[in-house]
């Protein structure tokens, strides 16, 4: 059989766009691994934060708004709070100002945070738009649209060759596979699955992050804590089935793999953390990290490759895929299927690979 789309990635990016191009014709999904969402995807903080990011980023999870709004039970109130320093004054400002926060007082944010330390925090600033994402039922959603519109999703597909001769031939374990165009949802393996197609790579870098899930500080119930940011993002923390999961924040460059966290990253993250509150850390319940991969100007990349078609990048989404994802993939299939976007051209232009190819000359 020759599919219409053959979408390379299960996770945020493939299975949203699954989801909208099963509408448009035939879909084959194909995912490297045992399950969807394995890697970044699976490893989420999973807040649905719109005024984070540059600004494309922002203009396309603003967009996706109206979609978790109107699906049941994808986003619970969770809301956001930065910490700084008396020394990070210009970053706190900053930090405000980018992600409208309003200052409020640290008594104001000890009602809501308790453990916050009076001796090291000293500005403060909330706001309310922030929600937790249920990623498990955004996945299962996206993939339940896919496959009742007949779309198939494979897992255990990991691509070992790639041909194109008047179409795409993909080659893994299970055999070949057909397809008239090529979506290229890859994760932090874009530009590997562009080099197997023929195609240029953009210069996607993987950066690694880390988590640790620690015990519920004190003892408090932290179910209905806000995130917190330490001040230029330096570290955050969570709250999460009853525990908090807190993240150095880090951005350490690396090559495509099943990342994992490294002790001395974690400690030091751990560190920024403790400094800011009252509690210290008594035990880490477990660890983990991911891959957040980015084009070289950090916006998601969103189109046909200018010099091969029918091959289609739906990448670079870092930090902020699933938060941008029904716009990024209702995007997607708008450009695929030639229907005008309700997005605006600026921001089609701005997320488009052509943008690469109009710097190299």
């Amino acid at each position: 059989m020759i599919h219409d789309f053959l979408i390379i990635g299960g996770g945020i990016a493939g299975v949203s766009a699954a989801a909208r191009l099963s509408h448009l014709g035939s879909v084959l999904l194909l995912e490297a691994e045992s399950h969807l969402a394995h890697h970044a995807s699976g490893r989420s903080a999973a807040l649905y934060e719109p005024r984070y990011g540059a600004a494309p980023v922002v203009a396309l999870s603003m967009a996706s708004g109206d979609y978790f709004h109107n699906c049941p039970n994808i986003l619970t109130p969770r809301g956001l709070l930065i910490v700084a320093r008396a020394d990070q004054a210009a970053a706190f400002d900053h930090d405000i100002a980018d992600m409208g926060l309003d200052p409020i007082t640290l008594a104001q944010a000890q009602g809501m945070v308790p453990i916050l330390n009076a001796d090291t925090v000293a500005q403060v600033a909330y706001a309310e738009h922030a929600w937790d994402i249920d990623t498990h039922l955004l996945i299962q959603t996206f993939a339940r649209e896919a496959r009742g519109k007949g779309a198939t999703i494979l897992t255990d597909q990991r691509v070992t060759a790639i041909q194109r001769d008047g179409g795409w031939r993909v080659t893994t374990a299970s055999g070949t596979h057909q397809a008239r165009l090529l979506v290229n949802a890859a994760g932090a393996w874009v530009d590997q699955i562009a080099r197997m197609a023929g195609v240029q790579p953009l210069g996607f870098t993987p950066f690694r992050r880390s988590m640790a899930r620690i015990a519920a500080p004190g003892g408090h119930d932290v179910s209905r804590w806000p995130m917190i940011f330490g001040c230029g993002e330096s570290w955050y923390a969570k709250p999460d089935a009853g525990a908090l999961i807190v993240s150095p924040a880090e951005e350490h460059a690396m090559d495509p793999h099943d990342a994992w966290a490294e002790d001395i990253v974690l400690a030091e993250g751990l560190a920024r953390y403790e400094a800011m509150v009252t509690e210290p850390v008594t035990r880490l319940i477990s660890n983990w990290a991911g891959l957040r991969t980015f084009a070289p100007d950090r916006v998601l990349v969103i189109g046909r490759d200018p010099a091969t078609p029918d091959f289609f990048w739906l990448a670079g989404q870092g930090g902020y895929g699933f938060q941008s994802s029904p716009a990024a993939s209702q995007l997607a299939a708008d450009l695929i299927s030639g229907k005008p976007s309700a997005l605006p051209a600026d921001l089609v232009a701005a997320l488009s690979p052509a943008r690469f190819h109009r710097s190299a000359h």
